[in-house]
């Protein structure tokens, strides 16, 4: 088995190839939708991955009454509604509108916020006025579907996750090498606080995808300068003319240049420094723990609950006035979960305590939802997944595709052939290669797809 490792730094040298493209991006909204081999799918945007206990209980039931009575959590943050049926477009918005969210119907696919899950107050502020900024700019709107923002508390566990835009919070006062944020309990509460850089009056850094250097402002005026970095991508874009959807995807002579962002904050009234280089930090991400007084973080096998576990969730943080916080590595944080909840959500088949196989497995839709995809890649992780406990995390792939995949980690990827399975080592560092092959000798990685669900 290979042995664990800890999360990889996005390189700064890594970049997309430059593209040029004659279209929008088609990513699915919860207005948009997607026609799946299963019916329509739904994504819902939730920025920061802030759910309040009445936003919840409408989503398990838009589950119910317009898909096939599940969930499912995505690489950031959102919900997927899938089986939806024909024609339920407008009953299914106004369920969502109703419940706060859908804010801005014009804006709803730009929405696209990660968040620390265990952050304290000032994230959660930023989250909040980020999102109002970018429904109220008439320019956001102009973003695609797949440009991404991460708001980081200073521990480094959403700056690893290949963001377009990062917003780290670092101590007042900090230098362009500050910002490593000290190593803290998961078990913390959400919303407890005690990050370096979540207090009053601190300071924040804003990058440029993967770029060394940072803008240094006030950590007030941050979302604010999130919104103008966006703006300020969508500049360069149209003088590019290749209508990039990402940052990474810029042709170099169209490359965001720091020093210019921070004139530009100047001349918006955002006090804002140059720093030239900034030792990122880079934290794993927070992982199953319940204990009563601790909150809870659980996750649901694959990232796909049924509307009967959604609600024991639900009603595990608290209520219609509890809080939950998704999180990009398709768990749940509950902050302030009801005494006794853990042994509730461990019943409903949920995770809530360490040493699970499913902390190291990952999968793509695969049959029979996806038309692309050569294999039911759940059943076959179900099938295997007690041989996966404690190694390298491992993502399985219905196709080239790999859509889904972890990031802001190393994982070895399972990707489904004609033939079978075959061992993707690329996301592996070179020192791990030998030990990833070793393991892809053995039968559980040749397995022979089944074929298409009835």
């Amino acid at each position: 088995m290979l042995a664990a490792m800890p999360p990889q730094p996005p390189s700064a040298a890594s970049r997309d190839e430059p593209v040029i493209r004659d279209r929008g991006d088609a990513c699915p909204g919860a207005l948009r939708l997607h026609s799946a081999d299963d019916g329509y799918l739904a994504r819902v945007r939730i920025p920061g991955g802030l759910l309040t206990g009445r936003q919840a209980a409408v989503l398990g039931l838009a589950a119910d009454r317009f898909g096939d009575g599940h969930l499912e959590l995505t690489s950031r943050g959102n919900v997927q509604l899938r089986g939806l049926a024909d024609g339920c477009g407008a009953g299914l918005a106004e369920m969502l509108g109703g419940a706060g969210l859908l804010p801005a119907p014009s804006h709803e696919r730009v929405r696209n916020i990660v968040a620390s899950p265990l952050g304290g107050p000032l994230v959660v502020d930023w989250v909040r006025e980020l999102d109002r900024l970018l429904c109220a700019s008439t320019r956001a709107a102009a973003l695609s579907g797949r440009f991404l923002f991460a708001l980081d508390d200073g521990r480094g566990d959403v700056a690893a996750l290949e963001p377009d835009v990062t917003v780290l919070s670092v101590r007042a006062g900090g230098t362009g090498s500050a910002g490593r944020a000290e190593p803290r309990d998961d078990r913390t509460a959400a919303g407890a606080g005690n990050v370096p850089g979540d207090v009053p009056g601190g300071r924040a850094l804003v990058r440029f995808g993967a770029a060394a250097d940072a803008v240094e402002v006030g950590a007030a005026d941050a979302p604010r300068a999130a919104l103008l970095a966006a703006e300020y991508f969508l500049d360069s874009a149209d003088a590019a003319g290749n209508r990039p959807w990402r940052i990474a995807e810029l042709a170099d002579e169209h490359t965001l240049d720091t020093r210019e962002f921070a004139l530009r904050l100047d001349a918006a009234g955002i006090a804002a420094g140059h720093r030239p280089e900034v030792a990122w930090p880079c934290a794993e991400p927070p992982r199953p723990w319940g204990e009563d007084g601790a909150g809870l973080c659980v996750l649901p096998p694959l990232g796909r609950l049924s509307s009967a576990q959604w609600r024991v969730l639900t009603e595990a943080a608290g209520g219609a006035d509890g809080e939950l916080r998704v999180t990009p590595w398709r768990s749940v944080v509950l902050p302030h979960a009801n005494t006794g909840a853990c042994a509730r959500v461990e019943a409903a088949g949920l995770v809530a305590r360490p040493g699970s196989p499913w902390l190291s497995v990952t999968a793509c839709t695969g049959r029979p939802g996806c038309a692309k995809s050569l294999a039911d890649v759940r059943a076959d992780a179900r099938a295997v997944v007690a041989e996966s406990a404690g190694g390298l995390p491992v993502h399985w792939s219905g196709c080239a595709r790999r859509c889904g995949h972890p990031r802001g980690t190393a994982w070895v990827d399972l990707v489904a052939t004609p033939d079978g399975y075959a061992l993707d080592a690329r996301s592996v560092p070179h020192a791990d290669l030998a030990a990833a092959l070793a393991d892809a000798r053995r039968p559980r990685t040749r397995t022979t797809p089944p074929p298409p669900s009835q």
